[in-house]
């Protein structure tokens, strides 16, 4: 009898390859260099510039970037219906949208995005090689090195080249980026951009966050379930003094 492995807990990694016009594509590229301007990165040395600290935060609410965000809207709920959630009991929102302007040599480090549920990334430009960088994923934990920190490597057992030890054990996986691929994650999960090793191109890409709570509820609707926030039209706040 043979032995086999099954592959329990699969992150749901989603890609899909937009229709968009090269005009269209020239026209966001524009856009984004256009509101990163003299920058050349973020404060910290070697980091790609990311709008999301530096004021440019609400793309999906400026006119050239509509129809992006439309469908983004369709690809997230379709992964959310894929995943088994029922679309009449969520409510989606875009709590944040950034450009992403990495130049030569530049990253973004490893991070998670705590205060959203879901990522997503539409690149506006590669070719697939990944020269220019590539969206690094990392597991939560390595569940099957089975000693702590074997699979990083340093010498170690694991025979990290072979097709065993990527499949079971690969530390992180890498998504190299094409021009109008979209990219949706669970936002807890670590990522980070490896370096552009492109002498002559910038990486640009979009970056949204993305939040569910319940749709909003009537007085003869039941209330929101227990761990999914209510709508956020239905929130007080509360100021302070």
């Amino acid at each position: 009898m043979t032995l086999e492995l099954q592959p329990l807990f699969p992150l749901a990694l989603a890609q899909a390859q937009l229709r968009l016009d090269p005009l269209e594509l020239a026209v966001l590229m524009q856009e984004v260099l256009a509101l990163r301007g003299s920058a050349e990165g973020n404060p910290q040395e070697g980091c790609a510039w990311t709008g999301d600290i530096n004021g440019i935060w609400q793309l999906h609410r400026l006119a050239p970037f509509a129809g992006v965000t439309e469908q983004l809207r369709r690809h997230s709920w379709s992964y959310l219906q894929q995943l088994g959630f029922d679309p009449a009991c969520l409510a989606l929102h875009i709590q944040r949208a950034w450009p992403v302007v990495s130049a030569p040599g530049q990253v973004v480090g490893r991070h998670h995005h705590p205060n959203a549920h879901l990522s997503a990334i539409l690149y506006l430009n590669g070719d697939g090689s990944g020269r220019s960088g590539c969206l690094r994923l990392y597991p939560p934990r390595a569940m099957n090195e089975l000693v702590p920190g074997l699979a990083v490597g340093h010498g170690g057992p694991l025979r990290g080249g072979s097709a065993a030890a990527q499949r079971w054990n690969a530390p992180w996986v890498d998504v190299a980026p094409r021009a109008g691929q979209l990219v949706l994650f669970p936002a807890g999960t670590d990522h980070a951009v490896t370096p552009n090793d492109d002498p002559e191109e910038l990486r640009l890409s979009l970056a949204f966050d993305l939040v569910l709570s319940a749709p909003p509820a009537g007085p003869q609707d039941p209330a929101p379930p227990e761990y999914l926030a209510p709508h956020p039209s239905q929130w007080t706040p509360l100021e302070p003094g």
